[in-house]
């Protein structure tokens, strides 16, 4: 069972998709190439990486948005905040509670960092218009369907034929974690 598993998994990984604005379908590797070098370029300008997204996707955009402030020496930000974010669905809506912190802090210098299993969160999907507008680097992880919205949004889109929550969010770790790995600087290295 654990070895069908994994293997459906690696199955899973093996069939990850990739297009967007400035990766017009492109392999994963030729996609991470761009995600890291502009990672690069947004840390050498001191821009901010902003990662959202609702309950596990939630979750790993701040283990991320720490992992990628302490080893790659990035300038992160969440809205994970149980304040702000009560506050923001209740004064607004809750398809805004990402936008609305965005129109205060955005730069079209900045990354937006997508996660959404189900690829069609209305207010994941805002927040990436919103973004695009604003001209920041839009990176999307989706999954489940093909035909999921988040999926044509970003700059480079990730997509998993995962067909359970567990399988991607697990492939949508796997790619983070990919991701941070890559643009992580050596302990003991400063690089100001």
């Amino acid at each position: 069972m654990w070895n069908k598993h994994t293997q459906k998994l690696q199955n899973c990984l093996s069939s990850i998709e990739v297009d967007g604005a400035k990766c017009a379908a492109s392999n994963c590797d030729e996609a991470f190439s761009l995600w890291k070098n502009l990672t690069e370029e947004l840390r050498e300008q001191g821009q901010i990486i902003y990662l959202i997204g609702n309950g596990a996707s939630a979750s790993m955009a701040s283990h991320f948005s720490a992992d990628l402030a302490k080893n790659a020496h990035v300038h992160t930000q969440v809205f994970t905040d149980l304040a702000l974010l009560t506050a923001l669905a209740n004064d607004f809506s809750y398809d805004q509670v990402f936008v609305e912190p965005l129109k205060r802090r955005l730069t079209p210098n900045d990354m937006l960092v997508a996660i959404s299993s189900s690829g069609n969160s209305p207010n994941v999907l805002n927040a990436c218009r919103f973004a695009a507008e604003t001209g920041a680097t839009v990176v999307t992880l989706s999954a489940m369907s093909a035909q999921n919205n988040l999926r044509t949004m970003g700059d480079i889109n990730f997509w998993l034929p995962a067909e359970t929550y567990g399988m991607a969010e697990t492939g949508h770790a796997c790619i983070l974690h990919y991701w941070m790995d890559s643009v992580s600087i050596p302990l003991n290295k400063d690089i100001s």
